[in-house]
């Protein structure tokens, strides 16, 4: 096992009983109605989990990657989607500030989201721009002291209930399909002429609000870009990185929480007379559902471990293997569940039948593990 210090152990601790007086008695209830679980917000800032990576200097819990990945571990056990409040606001605000904002901008922004009552998104994917950023059309054309923003933005979480959304746009040279004329910039969703479209339609994480964005000449103050003009994409690519081990730890949590209820139906079920816990074909499918757990487990921990201890010269290659091997390993674990569930498994009376479908997009978001392998497979060659 990974090794936790005090402190960590203790907020995981109190996070667990949180979690089962919070959030288990409204897991499937927010799946079934796809209900925005806006309470939580009040629950999660005042246990300081939104905010959980703001640095004490600037009013936050000064919390680290392993605090975080074991806090959304924890709560992926029960819902998947409630463990997406974790570190909300990490990806969209604290971490593009911290390692490539100004320290006015940290100075101004920070304390606010150290409250932990904002809710941030990070607007990247665009209708015919997934993976590949470099095809983005979303512009930011300079007007003065501020940009003017303009273009659409699909599958933002959050995007309809956010404060702030970090926007990539291009600038410069707009029309040129490129890397190095992406920039980023922190939108307050009030501006006028950004608007959310309607919720998308969801296999799985209903309750976690997703849709398009718009921006029609959304005025954005020059000193709301985050980093310098032309290097929003190398900001995106060193966030991502950093951010994709809590992707690892939420697919172990999700996978650990289907082998729990497994083990716990295994050992009230019967057939043929028995309990199906003593059926060796199930007893070997739950041995090996263990063994990718904790594979998983000790892989993300690791990368964790590296990150707080800024170790990030490898954290490229190390982030990706994490994030790939363990969503691909809690969509298997959590396919295995609803097999041992047998006939009970497919319905949504039952908890794996909602598991398998959240498993699902951890193997997409974040980057698809095809880029994953791509990343891994370029390290490894020094391509």
């Amino acid at each position: 096992m990974p090794h936790y210090n005090e402190t960590q152990l203790a907020i995981r601790d109190a996070v667990r009983n949180m979690v089962d007086k919070e959030i288990r008695p409204i897991a499937s209830e927010i799946d079934a109605t796809e209900r925005f679980p806006e309470e939580l917000t009040e629950i999660f800032g005042d246990m300081g989990l939104m905010q959980l990576w703001v640095p004490e200097k600037y009013g936050g819990p000064g919390g680290d990657l392993t605090t975080l990945c074991l806090v959304k571990e924890e709560i992926a056990r029960v819902s998947q989607a409630c463990s997406m409040f974790a570190g909300q606001n990490s990806i969209a605000g604290i971490l593009p500030l911290l390692h490539f904002g100004t320290e006015e901008q940290r100075q101004r922004i920070l304390p606010e989201i150290a409250k932990g009552r904002t809710l941030t998104a990070v607007a990247i994917t665009e209708p015919h721009a997934g993976s590949d950023v470099s095809s983005i059309s979303t512009s930011a054309i300079r007007d003065g002291d501020s940009y003017v923003l303009n273009g659409q933005k699909v599958f933002i979480t959050f995007g309809s209930v956010a404060h702030k959304i970090l926007v990539f746009a291009k600038t410069g040279d707009i029309a040129r399909r490129g890397i190095d004329n992406i920039s980023c910039f922190l939108v307050d969703t009030r501006t006028p002429g950004f608007s959310a479209g309607k919720g998308d339609k969801k296999m799985g994480m209903n309750g976690i609000p997703n849709c398009p964005v718009y921006l029609d000449n959304v005025r954005v103050p020059a000193e709301d870009m985050i980093g310098e003009e032309g290097a929003g994409f190398i900001a995106a690519m060193r966030i991502l990185d950093i951010n994709r081990p809590t992707v690892a730890a939420t697919a172990v949590g999700l996978a650990q929480g289907a082998l729990d209820v497994s083990l716990e139906y295994m050992k009230e079920r019967k057939q043929f007379g028995r309990l199906i816990a003593e059926f060796q074909g199930l007893q070997f499918m739950v041995a090996d559902m263990a063994m990718q757990v904790e594979a998983a487990r000790e892989l993300t921990y690791e990368c964790t471990r590296l990150v707080d201890s800024g170790q990030l010269d490898n954290i490229a290659k190390m982030s990706s293997m994490a994030k790939c091997f363990a969503s691909d390993m809690a969509m298997k674990v959590t396919t295995d569940a609803v097999q041992i569930f047998g006939g009970y498994g497919y319905m949504k009376d039952y908890p794996v039948e909602r598991m398998m479908r959240d498993a699902k997009i951890l193997q997409i978001y974040e980057g698809t593990n095809q880029i994953q392998r791509i990343v891994i497979a370029r390290h490894l060659l020094d391509l």
